[in-house]
């Protein structure tokens, strides 16, 4: 007998439709073929599924087995083929019936016993069949079986049934008819009430007022910073605390993220959707596919998992210099685009960098309390391991220095987060309406056109900027970048006009233009 039913194949984060087609024939050598591009982990899961079914109670045929996964050119991977594949043999052996096959997508892995374990992706393959079902592509579905640890994650998708099915037996009874199980309901409101909290705050960190401020001005407009200060200084502590005053995510940002997070299975248990921002922190022997993203079969990297959140990029000068240079194309685009003989992949990339570094190799230079051992040509050496386009591609360079004791001992805190946080989402409000006919979200995405739409300067500011391009020797994409972190100051200020003042401000977030490190 023939039987045919549909599940989906991750290729990136996006699920695609594969069509599981299974013919059990007597009258030959008993064998199971897999056809249709498996990888190692499907063509592996014949074992698995002949001991799920024998140990759930089930007869393994002892027929010539055929199983065809369609379209045959698709790259299929993963182990979340063993459910369909499993159903398909004992539908083709008539060992039940349904005329549910085709009306549900099923995708699962099995253990020895029979149960069913967690899925990945499953947040995608939610998406795909809902797409489906509203599309009318292929066949329109109803819904979705899928493990019970990942019902609640694909509940995310309201426009869908959601069925859970904790083993093999609990599949086969709801295919046959015999059990009914009622959909997952979405919670998506009781997720972000309960995950959508922090546990640090900028009251923290003691001093640093004005490195608070220039966080503050970065948060706001969405642009890349780079602190530069002694080991000691709150570097870490500063960059750690940046989610908690970026705007809450939005429904549509968690999904963008938590998919990313699904495809890799690295959602926590118990958590299906991702409420608050995410901060990435690679070591820096982290390679260019790690950072980026890569593999034969493409997958996302560091960059695309802090997707709507902050990539944190530690000692700076320490990471391999190619390694680097592969951000700039993200860094402008908000996406990166990976390439492979077979197919090309885009994954979604948009992120608010912050690196630090020290100031020489010791990291003392300029520390009046420690004295400096580097020679110039070692501080050369120690910069240049950072290549211009990337510098220019940040938009604030920052001093943070170390903290003197009447300011770790302050019994006064500083500045905190809901404050900062209160005046970042003054600001994003301000861009909001500002852009709000285009795809444009903050500041640091505006294009030259809409600089010189909405950055026009008074005679004075104009003059001021053009004196600080030639004394700098500013390329022009820096000069952008001070025009649009001034337009966040003016924003912060709650001015419409872009005055001195504001430029000067951004025109000293330049730090490393100016060679005060040196």
């Amino acid at each position: 007998m023939l039987a045919r039913l549909q599940t989906f194949s991750l290729v990136g984060i996006d699920a695609v439709p594969v069509d599981v087609e299974v013919d059990v024939s007597g009258g030959a050598l008993p064998a199971t073929v897999l056809v249709g591009m498996p990888d190692a982990a499907i063509k592996e899961s014949t074992h698995r599924v002949a001991r799920a079914m024998v140990n759930s109670g089930f007869n393994r045929p002892n027929d010539r087995i055929v199983v065809n996964l369609a379209p045959a050119e698709l790259p299929k991977q993963a182990a979340t083929f063993d459910l369909p594949i499993t159903l398909g043999i004992l539908a083709g052996s008539g060992q039940f019936s349904s005329e549910r096959l085709l009306d549900y997508a099923v995708v699962g892995e099995l253990s020895l016993e029979g149960s069913t374990r967690p899925a990945r992706g499953a947040l995608s393959i939610a998406m795909a069949a809902a797409r489906q079902k509203r599309t009318r592509e292929c066949r329109p579905l109803k819904g979705v079986v899928v493990p019970s640890a990942s019902a609640t994650e694909a509940a995310v998708v309201e426009d869908i049934d959601v069925i859970p099915v904790a083993s093999l037996t609990e599949a086969v009874r709801f295919f046959s008819g015999s059990l009914d199980i009622p959909p997952t309901p979405p919670r998506v409101d009781e997720w972000f009430d309960r995950f959508a909290a922090y546990d640090v705050d900028f009251t923290d960190v003691r001093g640093q007022e004005a490195a608070k401020r220039a966080i503050c001005v970065a948060a706001a407009g969405g642009h890349n910073c780079l602190m530069v200060g002694p080991p000691g200084g709150g570097k870490t502590m500063l960059a750690k605390r940046i989610p908690t005053i970026l705007p809450p995510l939005s429904a549509t940002e968690s999904i963008e993220t938590t998919r990313i997070y699904s495809a890799l299975g690295l959602l926590q248990p118990g958590q299906p959707l991702m409420a608050t921002r995410p901060f990435r922190a690679p070591h820096h022997t982290i390679s260019e596919a790690g950072l980026v993203g890569g593999r034969s079969v493409p997958m996302p990297g560091e960059i695309s998992l802090a997707h709507n959140g902050v990539l944190f990029l530690d000692e700076l000068p320490e990471f391999n210099r190619r390694t680097l240079e592969v951000m700039r194309q993200p860094l402008e685009e908000g996406s990166v685009t990976i390439a492979r003989a077979r197919s090309t992949t885009r994954f979604p990339a948009d992120f608010m960098l912050v690196a630090a570094l020290n100031p020489c190799p010791c990291g003392y230079r300029g520390d009046p309390r420690r004295q400096c051992q580097c020679t110039a040509p070692q501080v050369e050496r120690y910069m240049s391991k950072i290549s211009g386009p990337l510098l220019d591609r940040i938009d604030i360079h920052l001093d943070v220095p170390a903290v003197p004791f009447r300011e770790l001992s302050a019994t006064r805190a500083g500045t905190s987060t809901a404050q900062m946080r209160e005046a970042v989402q003054m600001a994003r409000r301000r861009q909001a309406e500002r852009f709000a006919e285009g795809s444009t979200r903050s500041n640091a995405r505006m294009s030259s056109r809409q600089i010189r739409e909405f950055c026009r300067l008074q005679p004075s500011a104009a003059e001021l900027l053009r004196a600080a391009v030639a004394d700098l020797g500013l390329s022009a994409r820096a000069h952008d970048k001070v025009l649009r972190v001034a337009r966040t100051i003016a924003d912060l200020a709650g001015a419409e006009a872009m005055d001195c003042s504001h430029v000067s401000e951004a025109i000293n977030y330049r730090l490393l233009d100016r060679g005060l490190w040196q």
